[in-house]
Order: structure tokens, then C-alpha cells, then sequence
């Protein structure tokens, strides 16, 4: 029996020993201190919780066991459903118990996170929110621009009138000059001075629509903010009142601020000036150039009479000045893109499209426009500098100044900028260098030239830079007899080819990258090439056949053989790379190029430091100095040879101050350009060149040092390049009447009594005795002794067999240099060139089939070197064209001309 008795409940004894709890406790156990629904009130709640405690316990209830434990679990989803809704209530109401159904959440005055949403669409803003943001976004904005409006003053324009000399200074921190500040006094002129021929000018090239508009274009300001805000090219698209509000800025730079200022102070001059007041404003606050700010000053600049007297042809150019005043004066600019020639075509065309335009806006009639266009360009009278900036001064400043405004430089300062003054220009300029450099020039000239004794005296020019190889400074240049009247700097880009002194940078990219595989094909790498030492073996003979690289005759675009000619028409047979270079060979070099390719030749020069602009088409005569880089680049390129590869980038200034503020400061630009091996074996070679080579006039500096000589075809131009370890210098001379409308180089025959000039006559007189008071005091640096590099290789035509013609190695960096100059090589000129198969070169466009080149007449670019003492008729360059057709920018790189803000 007792086996069948129900066990009873656990813990049933042990609740029945324990007191009841309290009706808080038990609440608080079940629902979190809120009833459940069915409970009438506090008072019912124990007896039913009682109830339900001895259900679940076990004891014998309504309904049985079954009922119990429905109603268990009906009640814990009861409990659980109101101790959620308890909680609700507890946080809106703040009490323990409360009703099951909580009350309606009150609306918020911004609803977000938007109540009543779950997931995702909880957090997506209403369309209302959208709107009502969009809304006081735009009200915000309108406000701040009103007070924005309201903050800003109408610009003055005598107070942007107001201008500053800038200050010039030497190397040594010593003044040098004070100047600067524009170039002609600036006045202030009523619109009833300017003519209407100079007011619609303007008006039909910038603005048409300039009295119907409210001075301002919103899209144009928004273009240029997205590009300035993506780091795009900056841009105008102003309107002419845009364009008078930027000109009072002395700050010109283009950021998003500056723009917003402008667009709101063009608003308010728009709202409250007349029209013919902007453009008053606009006329008298412009840069014209020539430093001329102001229709006045412009007027007088270019034409010497005052603004009421301009024409309505002298109008129409001014008005392209404003465009862009340093690719549009046809005196020419900075950069190579802004020669006289090119500035002059630009000019004409803008000039004649300024007349069109004024037509079509109804402002001139069609037969007024012809009749002006059939007198012709109104060309402005020659530009005149301060008396100030006479001698070398004035092309010391310019050079400056292009340095200073040329982007490359990082300088941030423009060139209205610039002239608008008050700049302290610490420059890099050697005071004593440049005298000295001067004073060697003039005193060769007057010992030599005489114009009224030889007509072909007239017309020769000199050029010449001093850089300091280790950190690019230039210290010295000779820019041209007065700056106040010969205009173009001749130390900067003239276009004037350099000849031979080019094949340097031949034989490096043969040291460098080798010659290539004449069974591989066109394109090779290092693996396919070998590096060629200077003891390589070519052909000398004169009228060598052209080939190749694989050995096939080299054929121009018509199907002809090119056989290029040495000085003198001089045959030396199978000759060193290194004699080659000290008699300065033709064949040999232009063989060489193709051999190694003129890419990897163009590169070389490139690494050098020689500007890209200034080189010639890659025609085979690349090789042979057919380009035109400066006095200035060539002296840097040299100097990277110096300093056993390194290049450093050619600079003038070192600081420019403001109102006690450093606006630029330089930082050294330096760069691998060659290993030490090539660098160290170019500047053996080129050592030999002076002690027994073409270059034996510079023997006379009593120290160790290196250069190569370069003459170009028909004499027109004679250079000498070259260094020491502390000092690389480059002098050219050549013939061209700056005066005259198309700038031709001329021939040099007999000019100073000589049959020919040469490189190795008076360019490196110049050197030699420049160099020597240049360096005086300095020590006595002996070159690195250079590691053998490459391969003996053999040109076309060389073979292994037949005992080349070899020069000795200049003496050791330990031997001093023999005051006695070595016999002069045989380099002879002939009276009477060779012929050729061809009558005129297929190497270059510019072909000049009447030069005297007897039966020969190769134009173009040929050869572009002959070097010996004796000079010659030289090689195959020909006519070296005008100086502006050769895009080739200046010193301190490609174009800069000015951009229109």
C-alpha cells in the first residue's frame, strides 16, 4: 500500500512552513509591480495570487490538473504581455502599477528618429523634414550672405592704383637695384577720356552682354569654384565687372574664399555703381604689360601717346593685351611659346577677331572694319625700359622675375602680383661674376668686331651663363649689350643650336643604356644591349653611308641614303669614340645615336638638364647638336657631368620678403641623373678635348678642366661649354639684326678678320679669360679619376682587325696641365664642299636650298657641328631659321605665359 501512495509535490512542506509573502513581493515577482488585468483591485489581488500559487503547487483545484496548467500558461503570457505594457507606462507615467494600455506617445516638434517606425524606415527622414531643412538651410544661407553683403566695402580703385618699387639684391645681401612697380606712372582716367573705340573693344572681346547683366555670372563662379575644389586648372568666365572687383585685389590667388568675396562684392558694385563707372574701373585697374597698369599707362607703353588719342585699330590690340599680356606684346615674352615672331601672329589675329566682334555686336560698321584692316596691324613702338635696368641689370631682374612667376617654382606669386611691388628679391647673381663676365665680353668685341670696318661685323651677338654645378645657382650671365636696347636675354632661350657641344650627351646615353643588338628588335632592353666604353672603335671617314641599328641603310621619308660630312670634309679613318670626341668627329657621333637610339640620346640630355622644349625633332642630326637650349641649360647640363652625376636644377633667387613676411624661400632641387662611372668618364673625355682636342684655347686657365667646342652648319653659330669641379660656364656667339621683323641667323664668314668662327676662337677666348678671374683665389680641384666602364664595341664599318687611331687619356688629376698647346688638329676648311647625293637634307622641314654650300646645299637640320681650329664651312645644318620657330621655353622650363584669372 504504501508503494501505491502518491508521492507529494516537492518543496510543498517547505512553502507551507514558510510565512505568505506579502502582496508587494509576490507583485513584484509576477509583473514588476503592475497587476494583471483580471485583478478587481489591490485587495482581490492576494486571494487570486493565492489562488494561483496553490494551482501551481499542485493542490486539487477547479478543473483538475489540465485547467491548471492552462491557466499557467495562459497567465505567464498574460503576465509577460502586461509587465511590458507596465513598463511603458512606468516611464511615461512614472508609477509601479497603472493601467494595461499604456497612453499615446506625445508628438515631438522634430520628429527623428521617426516614432512608430521600426527597422530601417525608422531612421528615414519624412519628406516634411526634408522640405523644412531644405527650407531653413536656404534661409540660413540667404542671411549670411545678406550680412556677408553688408560686411564687404565697393573696392577703390586709386587705392589699387597705388604701386611699390620691389628691391633687388646680390649674392652677397648688397643691393643691387630698386625697381619694379610698373614700368610707367599710373593715372586714374574719367570714362569720357577713354574712347568708345576702346570701351566697345572691350565690351565685344570680354562681355557683350556687360550692360544687361547684373555683373556677376553665377555659372561661370560655380565652374571655376568645382574645379578650384577637385584641384582642377583654375578659370574666369567673369564678367567685366567680375574682372574690375579682381583687379583691386593685390591677392590674385585662386581659391574658393577669394572667389565667394568677389561674387559678393560684384553683387553690390552691380546694385550700386553705373555701369560706365565698372567699366571705368575695370579699364584703369587692368595689366597690360610692358608694366603698364591702366589705360593711360598702356597707352603710352605701347604707342606713346595718351589714352584720348588711341585709334580704334590701336584699341582693338590693347584690348587683346588684356587677354594675356605676355603672349600678345609683339615684342615677345617669357617662355617659348611668347617669342616675337609667335606673340606678334597671336596678336594679329586676336586684333583682327576684336574688329569682327565689334561688328557683330553692331558697335562698327563692315566698311569701317575693312578700311582699318586694310591699313594694316597697328604694331607698337619698341618697348622701353627703365634707365635703371640699363646694361646687364635689367636682364639679371628679368631673369628674376621669370623665375619668380614661373609656376614651376611653387612661388605662388604672380606676375601682376610682382609689378604691383613692394618685394625684397634675394638673388643668387655673383656681383663680381657678372662684371667680370661683362667686362671679358666687351673687351673680346673691341678687339675683334668692328661693324664700320666689316659689314659682317654687324649684327654679332654674345651669350653666356655661369651655374654652380653642386646646387644650380647662377651666378653670373651675359645677356646682350644694354638691356634698355637689345631686349632678348641671350643667356635664356634664343633658339640658337648649340652644335657639337650636344654630343656629349650622345656618348653618355651609350655608356648609360649600350648600344642595341643589331639581330634584336627596334625596341631592347638592358639584357639585349651593351654599354660602350670610349675606347669603342667607329668609322671617321668623311660622307660615312648612314645605317641602322641592324645594318640597313637609313633611308628618309623619299627613299634617299644620307652620308653626312665631317669639317673640312676630313677623312680619319676607324678612330676611338674618345678621339672622335676631341677632334670632334661627325660620322662616328651620328652613327652612334642610331646605335644606341635617339630616345635613349633625348632622355640623356633630358636627366642632364637640358629643358625638353628646346630639343629639335629626333632626326638622325639630333645627335649633332640640332637643338637649341640656353646658354643657361647648357652650363646646368654640364655641371651634372661635374658633379660626377648629379643634377641640380639652375635657380636665380633664393628668397623673396614682403612686409617682413617670407613669401619663398628656395629648397635645392637635386637628382640622380648618371652613376658616377658615366658622369666621371664623360668629363675624361672632355678633359682631353682641351688638352689636345678643338678645346686647346682653354688650356691657358692653368687648371684642370673640361668642355667641348660646337659650331653649326654655315657658321651661324660658334659655342664653347665648359667646367671646372666649383664653376660650369657655356658662351655663344652668333649674327642676328634684333630689329628686324623676321630674325634670321646669319652667316659668320669673316667676321672679326677670320675665315670662319668657330667654337674654339672667340667663345672660348671668352671662357678661358672669364674663368680665369672668376676662379682666382679659389682652390685647385682635381676631377675624379673615372672607373673603366662598357665594352669596346664596333660601329658599322669597324672591325677588330685594323689598329684604330687612338689619342692618349688627358694627364692624371695629380699632373699639372702643360701651359704648351698640343699641335692644332688638321681641320682645315675646304673651298669647295663635297656634293651629296641629296640637294637638301630630309632631316628637318626648314630646308634652305640657296645657302652657299656649293654643290652640297644641305639645309635643315644636318649635322650641326664642325669644331676644328681651322673652322670651316662646317656640316649639314643649314639654316637655323627663325629664332621664334623653335618651341623651346626658357630657362626655367616650358611656356609661361600669363593665364588669364
Amino acid at each position: 500500500m504504501s508503494g501505491n501512495r502518491r508521492k507529494p509535490p516537492q518543496g510543498r512542506g517547505r512553502r507551507a512552513a514558510q510565512p505568505p509573502p506579502s502582496p508587494g513581493r509576490r507583485a513584484a515577482s509576477r509583473g514588476g509591480g503592475q497587476a494583471p488585468p483580471s485583478t478587481p483591485g489591490p485587495d482581490g489581488y492576494g486571494r487570486r495570487a493565492a489562488q494561483g500559487h496553490r494551482s501551481e503547487s499542485g493542490a486539487p483545484g477547479h478543473g483538475g490538473r489540465a485547467e491548471a496548467r492552462r491557466a499557467a500558461q495562459g497567465g505567464g503570457r498574460r503576465r509577460a504581455a502586461a509587465a511590458a505594457a507596465g513598463a511603458q507606462g512606468g516611464r511615461r507615467g512614472g508609477g509601479g502599477r497603472g493601467r494595461g494600455r499604456g497612453a499615446p506617445e506625445r508628438k515631438r516638434f522634430i520628429d527623428y528618429p521617426r516614432a512608430g517606425k521600426y527597422g530601417v524606415r525608422r531612421w528615414i527622414p519624412s519628406w516634411k523634414l526634408v522640405t523644412g531643412l531644405c527650407f531653413g538651410f536656404f534661409a540660413l544661407m540667404v542671411g549670411l550672405a545678406g550680412i556677408a553683403l553688408a560686411l564687404v566695402d565697393i573696392p577703390n580703385p586709386k587705392l589699387a592704383a597705388k604701386q611699390e618699387k620691389n628691391v633687388y639684391y646680390w649674392k652677397d645681401g648688397t643691393q643691387m637695384v630698386v625697381a619694379g612697380g610698373g614700368d610707367h606712372n599710373r593715372q586714374i582716367v574719367g570714362i569720357n577720356e577713354i574712347p568708345e573705340s576702346m570701351q566697345w573693344a572691350v565690351i565685344a572681346a570680354e562681355n557683350e552682354s556687360f550692360y544687361q547683366d547684373s555683373g556677376v555670372d553665377p555659372m561661370g563662379i560655380a565652374r571655376a569654384i568645382g574645379r578650384m575644389a577637385m584641384g582642377g586648372e583654375t578659370q574666369s568666365g567673369s564678367t567685366i565687372t567680375q574682372q574690375y572687383v579682381k583687379n583691386t585685389y593685390l591677392d590674385q590667388s585662386q581659391t574658393i574664399a577669394r572667389k565667394a568675396k568677389e561674387l559678393l562684392i560684384s553683387v553690390k558694385v552691380g546694385a550700386k555703381m553705373e555701369k560706365k563707372d565698372i567699366l571705368a574701373g575695370y579699364l584703369n585697374t587692368g595689366y597690360y604689360g610692358r608694366g603698364a597698369y591702366g589705360i593711360q599707362a598702356a597707352a603710352q607703353a605701347y604707342y606713346r601717346v595718351d589714352a584720348n588719342q588711341l585709334s580704334a585699330s590701336q584699341s582693338a590690340f590693347l584690348a587683346a593685351t588684356l587677354n594675356g599680356p605676355n603672349l600678345y606684346d609683339p615684342a615677345g615674352g617669357v617662355g617659348s611659346a611668347a617669342t616675337p615672331e609667335k606673340n606678334r601672329k597671336r596678336a594679329e589675329a586676336r586684333w583682327s577677331w576684336t574688329l569682327d566682334r565689334e561688328v557683330a555686336i553692331g558697335k562698327m560698321k563692315k566698311s569701317t572694319r575693312d578700311a582699318i584692316k586694310d591699313k594694316g596691324f597697328p604694331m607698337p613702338k619698341d618697348p622701353k625700359k627703365s634707365t635703371q635696368l640699363k646694361g646687364q641689370i635689367g636682364y639679371l631682374v628679368d631673369l628674376a622675375n621669370n623665375y619668380i612667376t614661373n609656376d614651376s617654382t611653387g612661388s605662388g606669386i604672380s606676375e601682376r602680383q610682382l609689378k604691383q611691388g613692394g618685394y625684397r628679391i634675394h638673388t643668387t647673381f655673383d656681383k663680381k661674376k657678372v662684371t667680370k663676365l661683362r667686362k671679358t665680353v666687351e673687351q673680346v668685341r673691341k678687339e675683334n668686331i668692328d661693324p664700320d670696318k666689316r659689314d659682317v661685323d654687324k649684327y654679332v651677338q654674345f651669350g653666356g651663363a655661369s651655374v654652380r654645378p653642386h646646387d644650380g645657382a647662377i651666378e653670373a650671365i651675359y645677356g646682350g649689350a644694354d638691356a634698355t636696347t637689345h631686349f632678348r636675354n641671350n643667356a635664356d632661350y634664343t633658339g640658337v643650336q648649340v652644335g657639337s657641344t650636344f654630343k656629349p650627351f650622345v656618348m653618355a646615353a651609350a655608356m648609360r643604356d649600350g648600344v642595341r643588338d643589331p639581330d634584336g628588335p627596334e625596341v631592347q632592353g638592358p639584357d639585349m644591349r651593351t654599354k660602350v666604353s670610349p675606347k669603342s672603335i667607329y668609322n671617321g671617314d668623311n660622307k660615312v653611308k648612314l645605317r641602322n641599328y641592324d645594318g640597313s641603310v637609313w633611308h628618309d621619308k623619299d627613299g634617299k641614303e644620307w652620308h653626312q660630312r665631317n669639317d673640312g670634309n676630313e677623312s680619319r679613318g676607324m678612330i676611338t669614340l674618345r678621339t672622335a670626341m676631341q677632334f670632334s668627329v661627325n660620322t662616328p657621333f651620328i652613327q652612334l645615336g642610331m646605335d644606341v637610339g635617339l630616345d635613349k640620346v633625348k632622355q640623356a640630355s633630358l636627366d642632364a638638364g637640358v629643358n625638353e622644349d628646346s630639343l629639335a625633332k629626333t632626326t638622325p642630326t639630333f645627335s649633332l647638336g640640332t637643338s637649341a637650349p640656353s646658354a643657361i641649360r647648357m652650363a646646368s647640363a654640364y655641371g651634372t657631368f661635374a658633379t660626377s652625376g648629379t643634377h641640380a636644377e639652375p635657380y636665380s633667387v633664393t628668397k623673396v620678403e614682403r612686409k617682413g613676411k617670407v613669401e619663398y624661400q628656395h629648397k635645392k632641387q637635386t637628382k640622380p641623373a648618371f652613376d658616377r662611372p658615366v658622369a666621371d668618364n664623360i668629363t675624361n673625355m672632355l678633359e682631353t678635348v682641351v688638352q689636345k682636342g678643338t678645346g686647346t684655347t682653354a688650356r691657358a686657365l692653368g687648371r684642370p678642366a673640361a668642355g667641348k667646342t660646337g659650331t653649326t652648319d654655315d657658321n651661324r653659330s660658334a659655342w664653347f661649354t665648359g667646367y671646372t669641379p666649383q664653376l660650369s660656364t657655356s658662351v655663344g656667339m652668333w649674327r642676328v639684326d634684333d630689329k628686324a621683323k623676321s630674325q634670321k641667323f646669319l652667316k659668320m664668314y669673316g667676321v672679326g678678320g677670320q675665315k670662319s668662327i668657330h667654337g674654339a676662337s672667340f667663345p672660348a677666348e671668352i671662357w678661358t679669360k672669364y674663368m680665369k678671374e672668376a676662379l682666382k683665389g679659389t682652390e685647385v680641384k682635381d676631377f675624379p679619376v673615372p672607373e673603366p666602364i662598357g665594352e669596346k664595341v664596333y660601329g658599322d664599318g669597324a672591325s677588330p682587325d685594323p689598329t684604330p687611331t687612338e689619342t692618349s687619356a688627358p694627364p692624371s688629376p695629380s699632373e699639372k696641365p702643360s701651359e704648351t698647346p698640343s699641335d692644332e688638329p688638321s681641320e682645315s676648311p675646304s673651298n669647295s664642299p663635297s656634293s651629296s647625293n641629296s640637294s637638301c637634307p630630309p632631316l628637318d622641314p626648314r630646308c634652305d636650298d640657296d645657302q652657299d654650300n656649293g654643290g652640297n646645299n644641305n639645309g635643315g637640320n644636318g649635322n650641326g657641328g664642325t669644331d676644328g681650329p681651322g673652322g670651316g664651312p662646317g656640316g649639314d645644318t643649314g639654316d637655323t631659321g627663325d629664332t621664334g620657330d623653335n618651341d623651346s621655353g626658357g630657362i626655367f622650363g616650358g611656356p609661361a605665359g600669363s593665364r588669364r584669372e
